[in-house]
């Protein structure tokens, strides 16, 4: 009974944190729908003709013709009877929760678990878990499809739960948890998320290593780490499998070495990608300010008519003459190619995160810290070229992996959790806001400030228009200079506009957040009341950002996703064909980025983001 009483309250945390994703999908899920992913749609179409022959003859192929000539499935749909027993075990964790529900929970859990193994009360570990598990970027990717990166994300925080659980002293607990959830952050098969969390691990070990020579407890250490690499081999041999096959495969794709050089051969890497390929997606300097004000950039790459606050500010007359003109500007208007959304990690979150550089003690903090400047300096990319280039020809399998601007990942791990060590901090010594004040205020400063110079003088995010744009408006015939000119001047001021009102919005978020703080250092607020008022105030912020990017009209009728794509007079007469030598070339639209050939054909193209 007492036992029960102990894990009650995680019990109560762990179905809140099951209402809130099933209250985030609650619309579709009631109507019966489904979310139209990009890349899920594009892995329909490859896969198709696996499908086919597994529905045929209950079997699993490890080939297909339908795309690039042929090549292996193990990047498609990876299964292997050694992991069978794995993923049940991984759909238990799950609670067995629909897709997309459970995405969202099993980031909720991941997170809590790492914060109750460094012994948060269950409150504040909850908390935590919204700072982390509705970071932007998370929600996005849910959105577009990827679908085993959100896998390999959420296991990734309960997966280091278990380095915290070891070198803490609990080698057992540590051992289990560590090699249960490096065996499921294995499985799901994103190599390039687990890559980039190592460098976490890897300045967190730093850090514990640089404690137990203070406290002269490098035995401890050693014990520990150990134990840790233990369990991280059974983790790794659960799946060696998937391991080995993918190993093999990159060595074929265009991640391995070239036989070839090409003309510009300061492009290549020594044996990765190309560094344009790797660096295409590469997070603007400035763009960094979207950690605070989501829309410091526009947002995501969509019409500015769907802004309500860019249409406040439309020109009704040129509106009237070029009836579709909104609708060709995007609201995004950065450095990169294209976006779904911005990485925001709470307003608040940030400020939390700021004030926790100066309030926690010891190494762990800087070893956060060093995490969060370097996974902001890689994402930068080009707008960095110098500190990239050492990445990629030092660093063993950096050259490995494209959109270095996906590496924030990092800051969206230590960034809130070092908001949580902050508030783990004031809860349990209360006297440190009253001693250390001026730092609560510095931290108002740097967030609260920046974001109202921001609203106030948001012309400091310019160029509003690109040089793209202004030779698309340029070059339309019969358009005069003065009209041109007041197009353009038109569409800055509605990307300006849609930046001051959210640089505001960040604003009264970290306002409330400070008053909440302050009412708890007047002792007008009792803590659980404060963590509570603080969970709504980030779950409320967090949620109205991401149903931007992850919303109810996204979702559709199961038949659109299962039937993508419709055949054609031509696809029917081709299909008439079949033999199995026969390939199909498709030149009306991108031949390498297109998977509706390779639904109804052998196609010579396709699409595969590891071909």
């Amino acid at each position: 009974m007492k036992t029960w009483k102990k894990f009650l309250p995680d019990v109560v945390v762990i179905a809140v944190f099951a209402i809130i994703s099933f209250a985030y999908f609650f619309v579709p899920i009631t109507q019966g729908k489904i979310l139209y992913q990009h890349d899920a749609s594009a892995g329909v179409g490859a896969a198709q003709e696996m499908t086919e022959y597994q529905n045929r003859t209950g079997e699993t192929t490890r080939w297909t013709n339908s795309i690039f000539g042929g090549m292996p499935t193990y990047q498609m749909s990876p299964s292997y009877q050694s992991t069978d027993g794995l993923s049940q075990v991984m759909n238990a964790y799950h609670l067995w929760l629909p897709d997309n529900v459970w995405f969202l929970f099993a980031y909720l859990l991941g997170f809590y678990i790492l914060l109750r193994a460094f012994d948060f009360r269950q409150s504040l570990a909850a908390l935590g878990s919204v700072m982390w598990a509705f970071s932007s970027y998370f929600l996005i990717i849910i959105a577009a499809g990827h679908l085993w990166k959100v896998m390999a994300l959420a296991y990734l925080p309960p997966m280091i739960a278990g380095v915290v659980l070891a070198y803490r002293g609990r080698y057992l607990s540590g051992f289990i948890v560590t090699a249960l959830f490096t065996a499921f952050e294995i499985k799901a098969n994103h190599v390039q998320m687990t890559y980039y969390y190592l460098f976490i691990i890897l300045f967190m070990v730093i850090g514990y290593l640089v404690k137990s020579i203070r406290e002269k407890q490098l035995a401890v250490f050693l014990k520990a780490t150990g134990v840790l690499a233990a369990a991280a081999l059974i983790g790794i041999a659960i799946n060696l499998s998937s391991l080995y096959h993918t190993w093999q495969y990159q060595k074929e794709s265009m991640r391995g070495k070239s036989e070839l050089v090409k003309k510009d051969a300061a492009n290549q890497t020594s044996s990765g990608l190309d560094r344009d390929y790797i660096t295409q997606w590469s997070y603007g300097i400035d763009e960094t300010l979207t950690l605070l004000v989501p829309d410091a950039k526009g947002g995501a790459s969509v019409p500015l008519s769907k802004n309500a606050t860019a249409m406040a500010k439309a020109d009704p007359q040129i509106q009237s003459m070029i009836p579709q003109l909104y609708d060709a500007f995007p609201q995004y208007f950065g450095t990169q190619p294209g976006t779904s959304g911005p990485v925001y990690v709470g307003a608040f979150v940030l400020f939390l995160f700021i004030l926790g550089l100066f309030i926690v003690k010891g190494p762990m903090k800087w070893a956060l810290l060093a995490a969060t400047v370097l996974s902001v300096l890689l994402a930068w990319g080009h707008n960095f070229m110098g500190f990239t280039n050492f990445f990629l020809d030092y660093i063993p399998m950096y050259a490995k992996f494209r959109t270095v601007a996906s590496i924030l990942v990092i800051a969206e791990f230590t960034i809130p959790l070092l908001a949580a060590l902050a508030l783990k901090k004031i809860v349990d010594e209360p006297e440190v806001l009253t001693k250390q004040m001026k730092f609560v205020y510095t931290s108002l400063a740097l967030t609260a400030g920046v974001a109202l110079l921001i609203a106030l003088f948001p012309g400091m995010m310019e160029p509003f228009v690109s040089d793209q744009e202004r030779q698309m408006i340029t070059s339309i015939q019969g358009m005069d200079g003065n009209t041109a000119n007041t197009i353009l001047a038109t569409i800055a001021a509605m990307r300006e506009a849609m930046v001051s009102a959210d640089a505001w919005r960040s604003v009264i978020v970290i306002l409330i957040g400070f008053a909440l703080l302050f009412l708890y250092k007047m002792k007008k607020l009792r803590a659980d009341y404060m963590v509570i008022c603080m969970a709504v105030l980030c779950l409320v912020d967090m949620w109205q950002v991401d149903k931007r990017y992850l919303n109810d009209e996204m979702f559709v009728p199961k038949s659109e996703r299962d039937m993508p794509h419709q055949a054609t007079s031509t696809d029917l007469a081709i299909m008439k064909d079949k033999s199995l030598d026969y390939r199909v070339l498709t030149l009306a639209s991108n031949t390498f980025n297109e998977n509706e050939t390779s639904y109804f054909h052998k196609s010579i193209g396709g699409y595969h983001p590891a071909k």
